[in-house]
């Protein structure tokens, strides 16, 4: 099915991939910054980026690739509108960057960088998915139902990586 996307669609902004991404950035910090030995800040506002852009790019694929019929070509506007439609999950990476980088020019130690990321994202997600609910007048008990348990995989991510050491 070739899509050249809705207009509709295209000019949303995409809150499960922020939410998504904001929490993949919470576990990238977790995954590369382990208590003993904690990653530069420059290094992991690096992987931050990295991952948000190899993740977006999967994302920007698999929904071509889901999306193609037998012997229909691809079109750039339909590249394009899935790119754009995409794009919030490389964005989320972008705030726990630009907190360990902050970090970093500060003076601050490496850990606290990786802490100041890991706050930031998990600040992010759950502040994505109450943007999300308000935008779908989704009413103040599902609000708050939903950025709880937003708020409790971030809690869990930040368990992990309180509990291992690499």
């Amino acid at each position: 099915m070739n899509v050249v996307a809705d207009p509709d669609t295209t000019k949303r902004v995409d809150y499960a991939g922020a939410v998504y991404g904001s929490l993949l950035a919470a576990s990238v910090v977790v995954g590369s910054a382990p208590r003993k030995h904690p990653t530069p800040a420059g290094v992991l506002a690096l992987l931050l980026l990295a991952t948000g852009l190899v993740f977006w790019l999967a994302h920007v694929y698999a929904s071509l690739a889901g999306d193609r019929e037998r012997g229909v070509p691809l079109s750039r506007a339909e590249v394009r509108a899935i790119g754009r439609k995409e794009w919030p999950l490389a964005q989320a990476a972008f705030p726990p960057a630009l907190a360990a980088l902050s970090c970093a020019l500060l003076g601050l130690p490496d850990a606290a960088a990786a802490w100041t990321a890991l706050a930031v994202a998990l600040v992010s997600q759950v502040g994505w998915t109450v943007i999300a609910g308000t935008k779908a007048d989704a009413g103040l008990l599902l609000i708050v139902v939903s950025a709880a348990v937003n708020l409790v995989l971030g809690l869990v991510v930040v368990a992990l990586k309180v509990l291992l050491a690499h």
